[in-house]
């Protein structure tokens, strides 16, 4: 008798191993993409995936629905190790009905996530989805209203990480919005809130689905995608390298490891990166991989507003978050988009205790009609909020130019930043030399006998008496000026100094950032 349910039971199991069937799985095959299981294979640690709820099922008979029944109903998931940590999982299984989302698929993806922030894991979401099920009506709608709220739950709790490996739309990019980190792979990751042909039947505007909601497109233009991978393979390994510089959740601090390098190594070519002419670009990313551990340094959003560079690396061991404005692309300017990409990086490193270095080099907020018509006012002032609300430690080294408003974004000691630091480089001021001249003798000029030896001479009066870091020094804006060459050992004692920073916020229910 039992071993009649045994059967049954294998029966069962292997049913649901299949997902929507051979011929379905070879089709997702053929069209270069692996399954749900496939991929949460590769993501995991090898024989460490325990699923969770294999037998559900939908329960719905209107337009035939009883012959399109199929075990885990459209979604695998369950919980694992990476790199022998735990983490939860769940990816859709475009076998199944396409990949569509119903009532008890958002009911496993909310089981998930309510043990993922009960037990303090982060939580990784698999796309390859058709949307919302049609024939389940608003019930399919119910369930992603669902998984949004329990994205709102888990932010700041625990990491939440996307993989978009194919289409997304309507309502199931929302979700991936939500969450902390979005990785798409090229040509195989789509996401629009309407696909091409809606688009072309209401605006007439002919687009492809790459075009419209591609990889590149959410890498570069839109900046949904943090990381674009070029296959599935680097998508779970880009995933893994992230995972090993954040928490497992907001009560615990990042991971620390030994390193050999020494965090006493001076670079004495490092002021050489920097060029005489201050109008003159370079690449900020030298500098950044001179000062941290073993040059490594992971970029996030690389491709989006390359004007500034966010990412992770170590420092003597220790995760740092890195935020530095980068002089090769618009001189280094923050516009609408650096600032909302710093910004939510920021708040991130802030609500995951990873202390946040600055390097500065801008001459100031993008000017320009395009930039006050689209909110750099509203957008900018997210960069402020961000670097005020944070608490964790924060050091920031002015490198080149720090002018006005760009000047107090970047992390300035009156918004509280722990530790500031200028190189001989800095220029600090409410202007450049140059404007401030214009501005302020600019009849002088204009009379003078000589207009270009006066204005030369009143540019070094100003630089001398404004426009250097010394004088920031002198009033205790920065707390010491430094020696380029020993940027690493300065950051590193200063984050050792502030290793036990504890700093408490007035009680509310939260702020009212300028989104």
């Amino acid at each position: 008798m039992h071993s009649d349910k045994l059967e049954n039971y294998s029966k069962k199991n292997e049913t649901a191993l299949q997902g929507g069937g051979q011929d379905r799985i070879k089709a997702q095959h053929d069209k270069g993409k692996l399954t749900a299981r496939e991929r949460i294979g590769l993501l995991l640690d090898e024989g460490t995936f325990t699923e969770i709820d294999p037998m559900v099922t939908h329960h719905y008979h209107e337009y035939d629905m009883q012959k399109k029944k199929f075990f885990t109903d459209g979604v695998v998931g369950g919980y694992g190790t990476v790199n022998g940590r735990q983490i939860f999982v769940f990816a859709y299984d475009f076998t199944v009905l396409g990949g569509t989302l119903s009532q008890m698929g958002a009911k496993k993806i909310c089981k998930l996530m309510d043990h993922a922030v009960r037990t303090g894991c982060p939580i990784i979401g698999i796309m390859d989805s058709g949307g919302a099920r049609i024939q389940e009506g608003i019930m399919s709608l119910d369930g992603f209203a669902d998984i949004f709220y329990h994205n709102q739950l888990a932010s700041g709790v625990v990491p939440q990480i996307t993989a978009s490996i194919g289409p997304s739309a309507g309502g199931s990019v929302y979700s991936p919005a939500m969450t902390d980190f979005v990785v798409m792979v090229e040509k195989a990751g789509t996401m629009f809130v309407t696909g091409p042909d809606v688009v072309k039947t209401v605006l007439g505007e002919e687009i492809s689905f790459e075009d419209l909601g591609g990889a590149m497109t959410h890498g570069s233009k839109s900046g949904v995608a943090h990381f674009v991978a070029q296959n599935e393979y680097e998508c779970m390994d880009q995933i893994k390298k992230l995972i090993s510089y954040i928490p497992q959740n907001n009560s615990q601090e990042p991971p620390k490891i030994k390193t050999d390098d020494d965090p006493n190594r001076l670079d004495n070519n490092l002021i050489n990166v920097i060029p005489e002419n201050p109008l003159q670009p370079y690449d900020m990313k030298e500098i950044i991989n001179s000062i941290v551990d073993n040059h490594e340094f992971f970029e996030v959003h690389e491709l989006f507003a390359p004007n500034i560079v966010v990412g992770y690396a170590r420092m003597d061991g220790q995760v740092v978050g890195i935020v530095a404005n980068n002089p090769m692309h618009l001189a280094g300017a923050l516009d609408i988009d650096s600032s909302n990409k710093a910004a939510r990086f920021i708040r991130f490193c802030d609500s995951f205790n990873i202390p946040i270095v600055t390097l500065v080099d801008t001459p100031g907020y993008m000017p320009g009609s395009n930039q006050e018509h689209n909110g750099i006012i509203r957008h900018g002032s997210k960069l402020l909020y961000a670097y005020c609300e944070a608490t964790v430690p924060r050091i920031t080294l002015v490198i080149g130019k720090a002018y006005g408003g760009a000047y107090i974004a970047m992390g300035s000691k009156n918004l509280r930043t722990d530790i500031n630091y200028a190189w001989p480089t800095a220029r600090c001021a409410v202007l450049g030399g140059e404007a401030a001249v214009k501005i302020m003798n600019r009849k002088e000029i204009a009379s003078a006998d000589d207009p270009e030896a006066l204005k030369k001479q009143l540019m070094d009066e100003f630089t001398e008496k404004f426009e250097n870091p010394y004088v920031a020094a002198s009033h205790g804006t920065v707390d010491n000026v430094i020696n380029p060459a020993e940027t690493r050992p300065m950051l590193i004692k200063a984050l050792k100094m502030l290793a036990n920073k504890r700093e408490k916020q007035l009680p509310r229910k939260h702020g009212n950032i300028n989104l």
